[in-house]
């Protein structure tokens, strides 16, 4: 009782923990990208006369021509940079959260190991993988063991079981999910984002088109291709997003089957012992 008070107490801290990296990355992904599309982007060196503001971009200045896409590309910078902050921050967690070696072949030993009524042998095999799926794992076991000494029904004991196998997933799988709604909501935004700054270019382009007066095919096609820009920019971000999203949601299915996969385990090995 002592030691899942503890792991609560220490999975309590640090989520508190976790809850202030996330304001923090977005905080200071919003500065970094704005830095960088003022200092980096608008350097007077990527545009004719030195001029960021009036000057059109030196021939093949990609920095200079993204700048002109606008403060929406600022905005954009941002959200690519809090995908890819985000993205390896849940590569970290979620890797750490598998434990040392295979998991497949971690489930596979205890499955034998339980089934062979080994459950001391399967709790040293818990310890040595460590992770979320060997947590769960060694919880259940300890349940086994003792509605094992207490000598319970079939049903009452996988009841028993489950309630643990359960208790100990509610502890992980915050851990493991953290963040993840960051992630599906930049794939959306990014797309949205991008879109509102094409839209207000082109406005921008033919507004100005319209105050020139006589057609200016060359001054259009430029506008057009710097409104275009934030479409590029904001499809690109939501691309990364999604890939990463999906990655790491496919992780934490793949874990959490493992945990019910070794939970079946445990109830075929009660069963055989009554």
């Amino acid at each position: 009782m002592t030691n899942v008070s503890n792991e609560k107490v220490e999975k309590t801290s640090s989520s508190r923990g976790s809850s202030f990296f996330a304001p923090l990355v977005i905080v200071a992904c919003l500065i970094v990208g704005f830095l960088i599309y003022n200092f980096v982007m608008g350097n007077p060196a990527n545009f004719e006369n030195n001029d960021p503001v009036n000057g059109h971009p030196l021939p093949g200045s990609i920095l200079g021509t993204v700048y002109k896409g606008g403060i929406v590309v600022a905005v954009l910078m941002s959200l690519f940079l809090m995908t890819f902050v985000f993205g390896l921050e849940r590569f970290f967690v979620i890797s750490k959260a598998a434990g040392k070696g295979n998991v497949d072949k971690f489930v596979e030993e205890v499955k034998v190991l339980i089934l062979a009524g080994k459950i001391e042998e399967a709790k040293t095999a818990c310890d040595a993988q460590q992770g979320s799926v060997a947590n769960v794992v060694k919880a259940a076991l300890v349940k086994f063991s003792e509605v094992k000494k207490d000598g319970l029904d079939n049903e009452k004991a996988a009841e028993m079981i489950q309630k643990e196998i359960d208790a100990a997933t509610s502890l992980e799988m915050p851990m493991l999910e953290q963040n993840m709604v960051i992630l599906s909501t930049l794939v959306s935004i990014g797309t949205l984002i991008g879109l509102l700054g094409t839209v207000s270019g082109m406005i921008k382009a033919f507004a100005g088109l319209a105050a020139a007066g006589a057609p200016d095919q060359a001054a259009l096609a430029n506008g057009i291709s710097e409104a275009l820009i934030n479409t590029a920019t904001g499809i690109g971000t939501s691309t990364l997003a999604i890939i990463f999203y999906n990655f790491f949601t496919s992780k934490i299915d793949k874990l959490t089957y493992s945990i019910d996969e070794t939970a079946f385990a445990l109830a075929q090995a009660y069963r055989r012992l009554k």
